[in-house]
């Protein structure tokens, strides 16, 4: 069944849709208070932790803000059903990428389980839309 000529949504997009906005917005928020060194969150982080916040060059900055950015909007774009949520998803894949290159490069203090997670979520996004474009949920 075509849901394009039908107009049925699968239940799935909107939990998938809500978790994943949710998610996301969730990396948004760390990045956010991140950037602006917000005095709780700083105040919580070990001295290492810290430190590494302080040192972490634009560049990786930047990947980081591309994985974030892109991921919440390739999950609005998923709510609305815009096929232009893979691309989103793909460019945050990118910035994800950037961002693992320097955590391996810089010996920064990393979360094992809590990347593969992203990672793990990424993936899985990225291939949920590109399978929901596919059945021509997505437009």
């Amino acid at each position: 069944m075509n849901t394009e000529t039908t107009g049925k949504v699968p239940a799935h997009l909107w939990a998938v849709g809500g978790l994943s906005l949710l998610w996301n917005a969730f990396g948004c928020y760390i990045y956010t208070i991140t950037m602006m060194r917000d005095p709780a969150m700083m105040a919580q982080a070990s001295e290492e932790m810290r430190a590494a916040i302080e040192s972490t060059p634009m560049w990786a900055n930047s990947a980081w803000a591309l994985g974030v950015w892109g991921a919440l909007i390739g999950s609005i774009l998923l709510l609305m059903r815009n096929r232009l949520a893979l691309h989103a998803y793909a460019v945050s894949l990118l910035g994800l990428i950037g961002t693992a290159i320097y955590e391996v490069t810089s010996g920064i203090p990393v979360n094992l389980p809590q990347i593969a997670t992203i990672w793990a979520v990424a993936l899985f996004l990225l291939w949920y839309a590109w399978s929901m474009t596919k059945t021509g949920v997505l437009r």
